[in-house]
């Protein structure tokens, strides 16, 4: 029966994975922290629009020496014609030339409800403005990077997928040398991810959650992990259990009575780690809590009804042609029978060794800069926007084209011109006229108030332009009754970057909170819980210092998005302590029959393997990210990667077993069932 209903729901909800994207939107202003001034001066600005639009910025540079009057006069013409493309919702504003006289510069405003439809208009506005011979033709602007980002995310239901799922498909034949078992349980995720996807589509399409195109591709990535994951640990008992002579149904009531608890202790940390996000100032990671809350519960519904459904069905047959064996036969021999050996034979240097090595790692972990990505290193590939913007900063002041806003009382206008203009780091400070072009007649008053755009002098993106940003506001908000207000594409980004760094202080001890309360519900200990914790933090840190090194000098980022350390604590944690979940109720399980040095060495041996390919297979899966061509996901990528493989093979493989060993039953306080 549960076979038959996964089937029925898999064929319903599977075409949902691919319908994701028709209810995500990848605007960036609508993942702007709720309460920063950025976000009032964005709701105000529309006041001073028509209708909404996003900029498209054209500029002209000339092959060789200056730009003439013909080629002006051509951009001219070709600005009338980028004019009449479908989406631009009016005449873009004349050529402006640049101070070294090699450039022109005009702003076209496009409809900000053209969603997919923006990649043509602004291919049309490309081909419209490549009409002036001896220039070379660029747009760039919000517009272009809404198209490049658009189609970055095209297909990721399609090529993310395929690539996640090939690549767990081919670990899981090189692990289990098995033909049936990996395709049973690459249709449990996929079942698992069909679930999730319906169930957010309909949330999603009602306006209960917001999904974009990272929190979509961080969906499938999550959901098709733990499914994995999940599954390995119960076809890991399942096996043992057929091995030790039991029929395939008693073997599959032991299996799962044995493996319920850690699946769902582990699940439930990795869920509720993701709903701390809840708490977030910033749209987009309380959009990914929720979101990634149902995949996870969906994907551990997966493994605990349908797979152990089909798994009673096949029996034996499932791990053709490999033989279930006895787990007594693999702990005589192998590698983590060696492993266990050495943690058991020298504790203290195995804990210690391993302390040292993650302790040196984590001390680099203050080099991480979390200060935001510039736009050109946005796209881990040259971008035709990022080209544009090389083009604009080259001969135009930095921050031209994306200027920092200013919203003040119309009646206080020159005194905050005045201010703004004064202010170090700008070079020039124009109000906005009736015609939505800054300096051009008498300010446009909305409501009593006036838009003023305030030029920077460095890029838009730079470090030098956010240090601006609390410069100008304290020069403005100093103008007596002017009720100033300080925003644009710069200070977004100063305010995202202020607000990641409160929310890392306030969610960080949230998920620590959680994740120990249900190792203490599920170990019924205080020592060892707090031990744990302790350890997976160590390994973030490890993360960090390691990505901190190879960002800088690996990769060639010059910068973080702000919401990676965030990420990667909420991933590394949560996931890392799934792994020291299997191993100590397995652990437990042992010690309380025979001994807590006798459970360590049973337990490390019996789960080794098994912990091992569920790492590699999640660190493999959340590398598959590489395949969305952006800095954020290859950064979400490594730091989760990389994190899962050190948790993996150092501190659940090493230093866990090696300290539970050297502090003996006392680690299990104040549990007594656990014999010397």
């Amino acid at each position: 029966m549960a076979v038959v209903v996964w089937l029925l729901a898999g064929g319903a909800l599977g075409p949902f994975a691919g319908k994701l994207g028709q209810v995500a939107g990848n605007d960036q202003a609508a993942f702007l922290p709720e309460t920063a001034e950025s976000t009032r001066v964005n709701e105000l600005r529309r006041g001073f629009q028509k209708d909404e639009t996003v900029p498209a910025i054209v500029v002209w540079v000339a092959d060789s020496g200056k730009i003439t009057a013909g080629q002006r006069e051509q951009a001219a013409e070709a600005v009338r014609a980028a004019g009449r493309v479908t989406g631009v919702a009016g005449p873009g504003s004349p050529p402006l030339g640049s101070e070294d006289g090699r450039a022109l510069q005009s702003v076209l405003p496009l409809r900000a409800d053209l969603d997919d439809q923006v990649g043509p208009a602004v291919d049309a506005i490309r081909a419209a403005a490549g009409q002036v011979p001896g220039t070379r033709a660029h747009v760039t602007g919000p517009a272009a990077t809404q198209a490049d980002l658009s189609e970055a995310f095209a297909g990721i239901d399609g090529v993310l997928l395929g690539v996640a799922l090939s690549v767990v498909l081919v670990i899981l034949l090189v692990v289990y040398r098995s033909v049936l078992l990996p395709l049973v349980v690459i249709v449990t995720a996929v079942f698992a991810l069909a679930l999730a996807s319906g169930v957010v589509y309909a949330l999603a399409d009602r306006d209960a959650v917001r999904v974009d195109g990272q929190v979509q591709g961080i969906l499938f990535i999550l959901v098709i992990g733990a499914a994995t994951d999940y599954a390995l640990l119960l076809t890991a008992r399942f096996r043992e259990e057929l091995g030790a002579g039991r029929d395939r149904w008693a073997a599959m009531r032991v299996a799962w009575r044995r493996s319920v608890g850690a699946v769902t202790a582990s699940a439930a940390t990795v869920a509720l780690g993701l709903l701390a996000l809840l708490v977030s100032d910033l749209t987009n990671n309380r959009a990914l809590g929720p979101v990634g809350a149902i995949g996870v519960v969906c994907a551990v519904a997966a493994a605990l009804t349908f797979l152990p459904a089909v798994l009673v069905l096949l029996g034996r047959a499932a791990y053709w042609p490999a033989r279930p064996a006895p787990a007594a036969a693999h702990g005589r021999r192998g590698l983590w029978r060696r492993v266990a050996t050495l943690v058991d034979r020298r504790p203290r240097r195995v804990w210690a060794g391993s302390l040292i090595a993650l302790a040196a790692c984590a001390a680099f972990s203050p080099l991480l800069k979390a200060e935001g990505v510039p736009l050109d290193e946005i796209f881990l590939h040259d971008a035709r926007s990022v080209t544009g913007q090389r083009a604009v900063a080259a001969h135009f002041p930095g921050g031209a084209g994306n200027p920092a806003v200013v919203i003040a009382r119309a009646d206080r206008a020159r005194q905050v011109i005045d201010a703004a203009g004064g202010t170090s780091g700008v070079a020039q400070a124009l109000p906005v006229g009736a015609d939505g072009r800054p300096g051009a007649g008498e300010p446009l008053v909305v409501d009593g108030r006036v838009r003023i755009d305030a030029t920077l002098s460095a890029a838009a993106d730079s470090d030098a332009a956010k240090r601006t940003i609390p410069r100008l506001r304290e020069a403005v908000h100093a103008v007596p009754g002017a009720d100033a207000l300080v925003g644009g594409y710069t200070a977004e980004q100063y305010d995202t970057q202020r607000t990641s760094a409160h929310d890392r202080t306030l969610i960080i001890p949230i998920v620590l909170a959680i994740v120990l309360l249900i190792l203490i519900a599920l170990l019924r200990s205080l020592l060892l819980p707090v031990l744990l914790v302790a350890t997976v933090a160590l390994n973030y840190l490890a993360t960090l210092g390691v990505t901190a090194l190879v960002f800088t000098h690996g990769f060639g980022f010059s910068g973080t998005d702000a919401s990676v350390p965030l990420y990667g604590f909420v991933f590394l944690v949560a996931l890392g302590v799934d792994y020291n979940i299997f191993l100590m109720t397995r652990v437990r399980e042992e010690a309380r029959r025979d001994g807590n040095r006798t459970g360590v060495l049973t337990g490390l041996t019996a789960t080794g393997g098994v912990i091992t390919s569920a790492g590699v297979v999640l660190a493999a899966t959340f590398a598959a990210l590489v395949v969305i061509p952006l800095a954020f996901m290859a950064q979400i990528a490594f730091i989760v990667a990389f994190g899962v493989l050190l948790d993996t093979l150092v501190v659940r493989s090493l230093l866990v077993p090696a300290l539970v060993r050297h502090i003996g039953p006392t680690v299990w306080w104040p549990h007594r069932g656990i014999r010397p």
